[in-house]
């Protein structure tokens, strides 16, 4: 087992062909076919169901693809951290929805136009994927929730002890959004749709609602966007919650009731050592942000 060996087969685990993953990779396709079998021969394990061209991952083929991809990553973290100075390779970024939306636009911007030498790649997904994701090794850094929110949660702070660095770059203004016809709300008794349109568990902004209505049952419908969240909420039938920072992006909104209910930091999230030249660029652009 050697580097270019799993990167061999990360490339046609994505493509699910050797075809695709011969050229992407400029080896001719009898080659990448010999290190595909080397490789399942010295794990003795099969990586890839063969149906006709197209390859797609055995189970084992799936759990070993999590390793390569974390060995693949501490490689490139090894080879950058010779050259602190030098802003180059990858840099996977993670971010929650929102703050990639309203947030990161201007920044990310910026970064690939001065540091066009690095390879950012950006996904999104809730804090608690999030973190767990750099702790992983498949993400270099992460936008998340502050953690404080979150210590209450089963298991939580004992991941925030396993090495992760964090600064705060963002403040937050989280606003619960109703329906315009709902009679006025100025505490959380006074809401009476019983409905909360938000992401899957583990968004934190979803656990602060949960918390803000814990007066009465609460039925969660979940949806995958910010605009299901107001597309719901128009409808008349939920209660959401986003921050003012979203909101102020929509235009032609039908009118809705706007509650301010508390604000929140933003961490950039980090494993302790994690130096690269690329990561100190990006948090420098974070930092110099209007």
């Amino acid at each position: 087992m050697d580097l270019s060996s799993l990167e061999i087969f990360r490339c046609v685990a994505e493509e699910q062909s050797v075809t695709r993953a011969a050229a992407r990779l400029q080896r001719v396709q009898s080659n990448v076919t010999t290190r595909i079998r080397q490789l399942e021969d010295d794990l003795g394990a099969p990586l890839f169901l063969r149906d006709g061209k197209r390859m797609t991952l055995t189970d084992q083929g799936r759990d070993f693809l999590a390793y390569a991809e974390r060995l693949l990553a501490l490689a490139a973290e090894a080879r950058q951290s010779l050259h602190p100075d030098t802003a180059s390779g990858p840099l996977r970024l993670g971010s929650m929805e929102s703050t990639a939306a309203s947030r990161l636009p201007i920044p990310l911007a910026r970064f690939h136009r001065d540091f066009p030498e690095v390879e950012l790649r950006v996904s999104t997904g809730h804090s608690q994927k999030l973190l767990g994701e750099v702790l992983d090794r498949q993400l270099d850094c992460a936008l998340i929730a502050h953690p404080d929110i979150l210590r209450a949660e089963p298991g939580f702070e004992a991941t925030l002890e396993r090495g992760l660095c964090a600064e705060p770059v963002f403040r937050e203004e989280l606003l619960l959004v109703l329906p315009a016809n709902h009679p006025p709300v100025a505490r959380p008794e006074d809401v009476r749709i019983r409905t909360l349109a938000g992401f899957a568990r583990g968004c934190t902004y979803r656990l602060l609602a949960e918390r803000w209505l814990a007066g009465a049952p609460l039925a969660v419908q979940e949806v995958g966007s910010y605009h299901g969240i107001l597309a719901c909420v128009n409808a008349g039938s939920c209660i959401g919650v986003l921050p003012r920072s979203v909101l102020e992006l929509q235009r032609d909104m039908p009118g809705l009731q706007v509650v301010p209910m508390l604000e929140v930091d933003t961490l950039l999230i980090w494993r302790e050592g994690y130096a690269t030249g690329a990561f100190r660029r990006w948090r420098e652009i974070l930092a110099a942000r209007p």
